[in-house]
């Protein structure tokens, strides 16, 4: 006789990934239970990719007001209002869980709100209550919370991303550690709000596994938007004085800020889930390890999103979700293809990205060939800013399949998504080449490249 289960399918985590999965396993006519142990939405809708783009939006205005002026209107007196602006963030996060919320319970899923431990692979023990569920499947979608490195001695004084979100009151003055997209964004964000911002970065140079004319490039663009940004450089310990913090750093370099915020690295979130009673795998950093149909190596356990720490970008770990529940409660097996998926900086200017960096694809294919331009915008120009934009496409020889396109400027993540599509579908140069220009845009410099690039250095000696 069957084994009756109080829950078909028991998800642990409300983030992008987790609903997406409980909604189509629900709407399947599974029974369905999820549980959050903060707030529906998880970091993307709550502290990650929505507020944080709220507060790119606010900040880009102090740049805009310098160019209005370019373009003939009057010189304003504008000012900031950051405790405004946190009430109207949060207003519009408390809506957008809200809706997560709807959703599910429309679906017909049972929302917990409640921290959930695995007492082995088909019991489900909540945190807030004493009875137990039994439950079929089990999917972990935790995702991952931001580490702060305990070896640094005074690092109590610092603050994560999660903190930034609630500052009480606007800093003067910030140093932020880390060279990834975090990092750089919030670098971005504080410097346009009128915060007095340093970069500081241990490596050579910034978002280490990007294209490398765009980790130069961005670099000069943030330090020509006024933020100083110090590389090769590791923190040694922070101490706390009478105005503010003092980051002591390597080569006996120090800066006093009131606020330092580390944005080093982010952990899969496993901890206190009770995964070793029911025997899962754990690798590096805690991640959950899963197969291409995101299954764990217990038979009735999978795993989506950051947890497993594959590409940690919202839209994968919703299809992964999707891909999971098509699976298990739809009949149609299917797995994410994680190869060419686009991806974005909200940096200042943003970045968008997708395929194989250079360096990558000659690893990868030996000999390639590669289109860049570098150029100033027409908006820019007409009112003598400085700032440039970056195009290049990283094109394999043989086949001419365009494996990479990297684009850094103005609406770079608007352009990135369709030029996705076409390198996802295998496009070739000419191909690319035949698409006729819009113009006047920035964009139509993406398909006006013609002639290959070759490095000064290597035009010298020819």
């Amino acid at each position: 006789m069957a084994r009756t289960y109080d829950y078909d399918l028991f998800v642990i985590g409300a983030g992008s990934g987790g609903v997406r999965a409980a909604r189509m396993a629900a709407m399947s006519g599974a029974r369905v239970g999820i549980a959050e142990e903060h707030r529906v939405g998880g970091t993307c809708v709550i502290r990650g990719c929505v507020p944080k783009k709220f507060m790119v939006y606010a900040s880009e205005y102090s740049q805009a007001f310098k160019a209005a002026e370019g373009y003939g209107w009057s010189k304003s007196v504008a000012t900031f209002d950051w405790a405004r602006f946190l009430e109207a963030k949060d207003i519009e996060i408390a809506r957008l869980s809200g809706i997560y919320v709807t959703n599910l319970q429309n679906a017909g899923a049972d929302i917990f709100h409640a921290r959930a431990e695995l007492k082995d692979a088909h019991t489900i023990a909540l945190a807030d209550r004493d009875k137990t569920l039994s439950v079929d499947k089990v999917l972990i979608a935790t995702g991952a919370r931001p580490v702060l490195p305990a070896e640094v001695p005074g690092i109590e004084l610092a603050i994560t991303s999660n903190e930034a979100f609630q500052l009480p009151t606007l800093p003067k003055s910030i140093l932020i550690v880390g060279g990834g997209y975090i990092a750089v964004e919030f670098a971005g964000i504080f410097n346009g709000l009128g915060v007095k911002t340093t970069l500081v970065y241990r490596g050579a140079n910034i978002l280490r596994g990007f294209d490398n004319d765009v980790r130069s490039h961005l670099t000069t663009e943030l330090e020509r938007r006024g933020i100083t940004v110090i590389l090769g450089c590791e923190h040694l310990k922070l101490e706390k004085t009478p105005t503010g913090i003092n980051s002591c750093m390597a080569n006996n370099h120090e800066v006093e800020t009131d606020v330092v915020m580390f944005a080093t690295g982010r952990d899969p979130y496993t901890a206190g889930l009770g995964l070793e009673n029911a025997g899962v795998t754990l690798g590096d950093k805690g991640a959950v390890v899963v197969d291409d149909f995101s299954k764990t190596n217990v038979a009735n356990i999978w795993a989506v999103g950051d947890v497993t720490n594959r590409i940690a970008l919202t839209p994968v770990a919703i299809r992964e979700g999707a891909a999971f529940a098509e699976t298990e409660f739809f009949d149609r097996p299917t797995s994410f293809d994680h190869d060419n998926v686009a991806s974005a900086v909200f940096s200042q200017p943003p970045i968008g990205a997708v395929g194989l960096a250079e360096a990558d694809a000659r690893h990868k294919y030996g000999k390639v060939d590669i289109y860049r331009s570098v150029f100033r915008p027409m908006k820019a120009s007409f009112y003598g800013g400085e700032e440039r934009m970056l195009m290049k496409l990283v094109v394999e020889p043989k086949s001419e399949r365009v494996v990479g396109c990297h684009i850094v400027g103005p609406d770079a993540p608007e352009m990135i998504q369709m030029a996705a599509i076409a390198i996802k579908m295998g496009v070739t140069k000419s191909q690319w080449d035949q698409t006729c220009a819009v113009h006047p845009t920035a964009a139509e410099e993406l398909v006006t490249m013609r002639e290959k690039y070759v490095p000064p250095e290597l035009a010298m000696s020819g």
